[in-house]
């Protein structure tokens, strides 16, 4: 019985500072959003009011006509959607291989593979734009999204997942005469879907704000992504805070809606890859 009081205490005081930490957590967002609904004079004063004494959609209102915020947002959700997709495509494909198939050299293969996690991206800046340069891909949509298509953190990320699946599966599937793509699009892809989901929102994530090289391919206004747009909000000498929130929170709005459309897949990816049998 102490032992059972014990444990419910125990949890009764986690559970607190769980929640305690999560609105801590939560604390910015909420200060974003609702000081992008002030006027400019209420988010800097002191002591600040925690709760908008007025609401205004004026500064919202304002980003959207003195800047091209829609094409940014377009561009964004193009590149980071069409990045992920391919992504995952390609991902997929190389993880089942290294995970199933057989083939000379497959280890040696992987290992140099994932090395390349090793190099920063910054390293790579250069060379990548010479060859963006030499395809006329920069000022283009198209060079933000080819160089995330092929990423070693979503071959090793997958791969871990293929490796759980049985290998009796794919045998059976063999065995009732489906071939290698329907076993691997009707058999193993679907025992995958968690990994899948994970992927999807951390590179969406991740491409999302990719601020460096969006900023070096997107050379005029209208080819900027959102987050590089935001950015040069920030940087002008423009005193209008809450201008600024607003534009920042509307860079905020899409990465919220991702991760609540895909959370369950993104749970149950975190949790499986963490339980190893």
């Amino acid at each position: 019985m102490k032992l059972i009081r014990r444990r419910e205490k125990f949890d009764i005081v986690s559970n607190f500072f769980v929640a305690l930490f999560a609105i801590l957590n939560l604390f910015p967002l909420y200060w974003l959003f609702t000081s992008s609904m002030k006027n400019s004079s209420d988010v800097v004063k002191m002591p600040p009011d925690w709760w908008p004494t007025t609401f205004t959609l004026s500064n919202y209102v304002e980003v959207f006509q003195s800047q091209p915020a829609l094409r940014w947002t377009f561009n964004s959700l193009y590149v980071a959607g069409l990045s992920t997709v391919l992504l995952v495509i390609t991902s997929s494909m190389a993880a089942y291989a290294f995970s199933k198939l057989r083939f000379k050299g497959k280890n040696f293969i992987f290992v140099m593979f994932i090395s390349s996690l090793m190099v920063p991206k910054e390293v790579m800046i250069v060379p990548l734009f010479r060859i963006a340069q030499d395809m006329g891909l920069v000022n283009d949509l198209h060079g933000m999204i080819w160089p995330n298509v092929a990423t070693a953190f979503g071959v090793f990320l997958l791969k871990g997942f293929f490796d759980s699946a049985p290998d009796a599966l794919r045998e059976a599937s063999r065995i009732d005469g489906a071939g290698e793509v329907r076993t691997f699009l009707q058999i193993m892809l679907p025992i995958v879907k968690p990994g899948i989901g994970a992927l999807f929102i951390l590179n969406f994530v991740q491409v999302w704000n990719d601020y460096l090289w969006q900023l070096v391919i997107g050379q005029d206004k209208e080819m900027k992504t959102l987050m590089v747009g935001i950015a040069t909000l920030m940087q002008d000498l423009n005193p209008n805070f809450a201008y600024k929130m607003a534009g920042a929170t509307v860079a905020a709005i899409p990465m919220l809606l991702i991760f609540i459309l895909f959370q369950r897949y993104f749970t149950r990816g975190i949790s499986i890859g963490a339980v190893k049998e």
